[in-house]
């Protein structure tokens, strides 16, 4: 009996017609990344072990994607000793593109210049639920700037999200705080020493509501005082620098908070002088529960389309520490390829020339007129147009039916009346309109 062929849960195919509307995502977003000097980079799909454990919180250390040594190394255990997949596992398919970046610029420091611009646009493994939106196999498009702490980098992200957005047709809304603020907050209801417990639950608030994250809230350990303090803060109101004013008056006794407030009120200074044309709001329930981050962090939300975020990132201050290279501040966001893909189909924002991959058919109506077609062809390709010619000489229905089914806009006649007057036939095949061309003048079709 055949096996019914079949793929992980989480995973996709990605036939002809979609892989062209994800390569007009890869290439619209990488041509910005190179407008603003970011170097193109590739890490390996797994990583060792040791580099990925403790670097995204104890949630995120479950969702890590272990690999078996080998299939040997495993011959002769029962499935208990299978089970203890730690001692036998020594790699992990990457998580993010941010740890190993910060395993890159470690191993590499002595041949890189500071600060080091790089993006980077491969796919990462998560063992999470599968779900719209989420996958367990997907793409992210990186792009970090690691060896400076100015936050004109962080300026130049928000300017990054603009374009990158724009060009794509997205409405969005970027969502900014700051973990400094985040630490202030701790500090200001008294419990700094539980700052993990509160970012990890706040930034849960828009998906299980206010009720909810109070609830866990109390089960990490805060008392009903802590969580009564913490509420009002997290329903501030007003435009940025009047949340930031409020907040200032809340968390003024926490030195670390206010530097996160004269961080904030600084980029949203250059953000204004410079005319970013972005919808951002301070929320200071973001607190994306990465360890690593410890400044400004990023979200980007689509605002005409419900998904989760398809944007995010931040600033990380010591990430390559934890490799040996101790402050290096670095900053950077993530473009969620998937996301922004699925937001594009359901606004129908793809353009029309992304949905073919050949603009131009000619038929196939026998040896001379191939040998006729075959000269023209090749100066439309020369002239940068995707061209082919059906194989066989089929009947001409046949054809014109596989050019409608791969939605080629033209088609190319040349028959025996066609080799007489040296005259082409041209059928646009979305309007159905037909003209006769000089055959010098068909290669014109690469310029429409």
């Amino acid at each position: 009996m055949a096996q019914k062929p079949s793929i992980p849960k989480g995973t996709r195919d990605f036939s002809p017609a979609e892989m062209m509307r994800r390569t007009y995502i890869f290439e619209t977003i990488k041509r910005v990344f190179r407008t603003y000097g970011y170097a193109p980079l590739e890490t390996p799909s797994m990583e060792n072990l040791s580099t990925l454990l403790g670097k995204y919180g104890d949630e995120g250390d479950k969702l890590l994607f272990k690999i078996l040594n080998s299939g040997d190394y495993a011959a002769g255990l029962n499935d208990e000793q299978i089970r203890q997949a730690s001692k036998i596992c020594e790699k992990g398919l990457r998580y993010d593109l941010t740890v190993p970046f910060a395993r890159y610029v470690v191993q590499h420091q002595s041949e890189i210049t500071f600060p080091f611009k790089r993006y980077q646009v491969q796919p990462v493994w998560r063992a999470d639920r599968p779900q719209k939106g989420r996958y367990r196999e997907f793409y992210q498009c990186d792009v970090d700037v690691i060896g400076s702490r100015s936050l004109l980098n962080e300026v130049e992200l928000i300017e990054i999200v603009e374009r990158v957005f724009a060009l794509l047709g997205i409405g969005v809304t970027l969502k900014m705080n700051n973990r400094k603020i985040l630490y202030g907050i701790a500090e200001a209801i008294g419990h700094a020493d539980k700052m993990m417990d509160i970012t990890v639950a706040i930034d849960k608030l828009e998906k299980i509501g206010l009720d909810n994250v109070k609830a866990e809230l109390a089960e990490r350990g805060l008392d009903e005082e802590a969580i009564a303090k913490l509420q009002p803060i997290l329903e501030l109101s007003g435009t940025n620098a009047e949340k930031l004013q409020k907040l200032a008056d809340v968390i003024s006794c926490s030195e670390t908070g206010m530097k996160g407030i004269e961080e904030m009120t600084e980029i949203f200074g250059y953000v204004e002088d410079a005319d970013i044309n972005l919808r951002i709001e301070l929320d200071l329930s973001l607190a994306r529960g990465l360890n690593y981050y410890t400044g400004a962090i990023f979200e980007v939300k689509a605002e005409d389309f419900a998904i989760g975020s398809i944007c995010g990132g931040g600033r990380y201050d010591d990430l390559t520490g934890i490799f040996g290279l101790p402050n290096t501040s670095g900053v950077g966001i993530s473009f969620g390829a998937d996301r922004i893909y699925d937001v594009m189909v359901g606004l129908d924002l793809f353009p029309e020339e992304v949905d073919f991959t050949t603009k131009v058919m000619f038929v196939n109506l026998g040896k001379e007129e191939v040998l006729e077609s075959l000269k023209i062809m090749r100066k439309l390709r020369l002239a940068g147009a995707a061209t082919e010619i059906y194989p066989e000489p089929a009947k001409m229905k046949k054809q014109m039916e596989y050019a409608n089914r791969r939605n080629i806009p033209y088609v190319v006649i040349i028959g025996s009346n066609e080799l007489q007057e040296r005259k082409a036939t041209v059928k646009n095949m979305r309007t159905g309109e037909q003209m006769s061309v000089d055959f010098c003048e068909v290669s014109d079709l690469a310029y429409l």
